[in-house]
């Protein structure tokens, strides 16, 4: 298996070292870069194409909001994962709402960091449940989802459930006894009927709406 190919983007030159010396204790993970802001990020992008971003959103010249969406139009399958201090609810629903799939506080776990890279890499989203919620409790503002006249079917709302905890697209098919590209399908459906840009998003929506509660997971 290729390894998961890895940009490390934060401008804390301490923090940037410690997180690849971690990272290159792990088989399955290359890092293939680093920068100190956005601006060199985007560069690097374009010459190595990763897999996973680590980005911090606080940087010089050009801080992590403004950075994602010029890496995805660079390199959209390249998968975002915000590493961070802040976990403010509505700096949180920014990232998110501009392309991370994933955001993780600095303060976790080594653990944690791995499986939110392996997840992200997966396209599986990442978003611890405390922050969610937190993020889910601030944001005041629904009009902002746009709602379709085409409702979401039984399968497609229960596969909405199921990515809302966390569950890879195999996970689901295991749990909905179908196959895989079935799911795939119900997920593609699922954002294109409530214009939602990624799984993360999805997760979200369905907190917010109540189709699940992460506090009882």
């Amino acid at each position: 298996m290729c390894p998961i190919r890895v940009l490390v983007v934060e401008d804390q030159t301490v923090v940037r070292e410690g997180l690849i010396a971690i990272l290159s204790f792990q088989p399955d993970i290359e890092v293939v870069g680093q920068a100190e802001d956005g601006v060199v990020a985007v560069e690097l992008v374009k010459q190595t194409k990763p897999d996973v971003i680590l980005l911090d959103l606080v940087m010089p010249r050009q801080d992590g909001l403004a950075t994602i969406p010029k890496i995805l139009e660079i390199s959209p399958e390249s998968r975002i994962l915000v590493v961070t201090s802040f976990d403010e609810g509505e700096r949180v629903y920014q990232a998110i709402k501009s392309g991370a799939l994933g955001y993780l506080l600095k303060d976790a776990t080594r653990d944690q960091l791995m499986q939110a890279i392996r997840d992200v890499a997966q396209g599986q989203a990442f978003l611890p449940p405390s922050i969610a919620l937190r993020m889910v409790r601030e944001i005041d503002h629904p009009s902002e989802i746009l709602y379709t006249a085409d409702p979401l079917t039984p399968r497609e709302l229960e596969t909405l459930r199921l990515i809302a905890r966390g569950m890879t697209n195999q996970e689901i098919a295991t749990e909905l006894f179908v196959h895989e590209r079935t799911v795939a399908k119900y997920v593609s459906n699922i954002l294109d009927k409530l214009h939602l840009a990624n799984r993360t998003q999805a997760a979200l929506y369905a907190l917010r709406e109540g189709l699940t509660d992460l506090s009882k997971e």
